[in-house]
């Protein structure tokens, strides 16, 4: 697609510009609650649920992902350049994260309590007793983990699919797995039926979580502190369960000197600065990190030359 590199910046400019405005019509929303639909355990039998979930998860994803498709394939050239930055964006969540994060920060500011509530908005892990360092630490680990799931991973996806002219579809797809995987991917009783869509998400993230693993690493570089954000990477990366997470939080720990904690299952990075301190860093280094994979991406599309 000749018009993919237009189509990224469009997409970034789209989202900073009217980030995601709530409403239950919303693609992803509307996603959300067809996942709610089929992802009760009650309804599979026990030995049928890693099937179902299976089944799914590969229809859910594939019916989400066809409107893009269409569009991609079907649609003309100057459909693309029109609808196609609004479409991409919704695979994409970058404004929003920020302002779901300092949302947390000022509420914290006022109160722990404030910013416990405001936490639980963000994560799935209990706030109610958290202290305020770890209150800001919820927030900011969803920020630095969401940096690949809801900004360079779709963003990725876009790029490389765009060389075979389904880019929009491809993006849709990992939103499709990626939400399906947050809201089924645990350890309780949607154990089974997550097991797919926490496969596949694990596969589909792997390439963009560490391309922009090595693009924190220059970043880090470039500010003198490569040292603290590798001696990190190294130590806690895996600390957090599953393949990729822990990765650009382990990365922007290190690098910014402050500390990650989930009580009671890991903590990441030296703890040097408070995440108070370390705040304003941690969200410029998730907006250039995000803007130097988009000008990766771009370089990519433009020296490849994708097809259509």
């Amino acid at each position: 697609m000749a018009a993919a590199p237009l189509v990224l910046i469009g997409a970034l400019a789209v989202d900073r510009a009217i980030g995601d405005p709530p409403s239950p019509f919303h693609p992803v929303a509307l996603l959300g609650r067809f996942i709610s639909w089929w992802g009760r355990p009650s309804l599979w039998p026990v030995p049928l649920q890693r099937l179902a979930g299976l089944a799914c998860a590969l229809g859910t994803a594939s019916l989400f992902a066809l409107p893009f498709l269409l569009v991609d394939r079907v649609g003309p050239w100057w459909l693309m350049l029109l609808a196609g930055p609004f479409l991409l964006k919704i695979t994409c969540a970058w404004r929003s994260l920020e302002e779901h994060t300092l949302a947390v920060v000022e509420a914290a500011g006022r109160s722990t309590e404030e910013g416990q509530r405001q936490a639980q908005r963000m994560v799935s892990r209990d706030t109610g007793s958290l202290t305020r360092e770890q209150t800001l630490s919820a927030a900011y680990e969803s920020l630095a983990e969401n940096l690949v799931d809801s900004i360079t991973a779709p963003l990725f996806w876009f790029a490389l699919g765009s060389l075979a002219g389904c880019g929009l579809a491809a993006a849709a797809f990992y939103r499709a797995v990626n939400t399906m995987d947050a809201m089924l991917g645990y350890r309780d009783d949607r154990k089974r039926l997550g097991w797919a869509p926490a496969r596949m998400d694990d596969l589909a993230t792997f390439l963009p979580a560490r391309i922009t693993g090595l693009v924190l690493l220059g970043w880090f570089a470039l500010r003198g502190r490569f040292r603290g954000a590798w001696n990190s990477l190294r130590a806690d990366a895996r600390k957090r369960p599953g393949w990729n997470g822990g990765i650009p939080m382990a990365l922007i720990a290190g690098g910014t000197g402050t500390r990650f904690e989930k009580p009671g299952v890991y903590t990441m990075g030296p703890g040097d600065r408070t995440l108070g301190e370390a705040g304003p860093e941690i969200l410029c280094t998730v907006r250039c990190a995000a803007l130097a994979f988009t000008v990766l991406l771009i370089a990519a599309l433009v020296l490849l030359g994708s097809p259509a």
